[in-house]
């Protein structure tokens, strides 16, 4: 077996200071607050066709304009709040994407009640368990897998919106079900 020396982070982090702190501190961590699980779902669907890096450099405005990520107070969100954010130059004003949000806020209260927490939900489909793939390069990251598409399927039929099986991996990702540093990076 090959023995890889553990010193750098993943390369994709060095695009900038923010990435790599974002990297470094956060992404592939296991996260098991409600809140945390809630702001991530709605970042990871607001990244939708863009980059990540672009919904890094937002993320403030995007705690400033929903309220702090709130799952409770963003299920309350009418047309008015709604005409507001679409005018808010500080976060990704796609009409779809903020009304899935606000959907998805209403779907997220809905799973706290059933499950009596979302991460009791989300982790339930790895018996809480985290997926280590041990990546060597970027190519060796698939975009969605078959657990993607079935915690995609299930988050919709709840009435989650912008919930496909890509953005389900990077959210896993990102929440810490999957670890996909490499196998060379000093986080692993």
């Amino acid at each position: 077996m090959e023995n890889v020396k553990q010193d750098t982070p993943c390369t994709w982090a060095l695009s900038s200071p923010k990435m790599k702190d974002y990297h470094d501190h956060k992404w592939g961590k296991p996260e098991h607050d409600d809140n945390e699980l809630f702001a991530m779902l709605i970042l990871e669907g607001a990244q939708a066709g863009l980059s990540w890096e672009t919904i890094l450099n937002r993320v403030e405005n995007y705690r400033e304009a929903f309220d702090g990520l709130d799952p409770k107070k963003v299920a309350l969100y009418g047309e008015d709040k709604i005409a507001d954010l679409l005018s808010n130059s500080g976060i990704i004003r796609n009409r779809l994407k903020i009304h899935a949000a606000v959907a998805n806020a209403r779907a997220f209260l809905k799973v706290q009640e059933e499950f009596g927490s979302f991460d009791s939900y989300i982790w339930s489909f790895t018996d809480r368990q985290v997926i280590d793939n041990h990546p060597q390069k970027p190519e060796e990251i698939p975009a969605e897998t078959e657990l993607s598409r079935k915690i995609s399927k299930n988050l919709k039929k709840r009435g989650f919106k912008f919930v496909g099986p890509t953005i389900v991996y990077a959210y896993m990702q990102a929440i810490g079900i999957v670890n996909d540093h490499f196998k060379s990076c000093i986080y692993r």
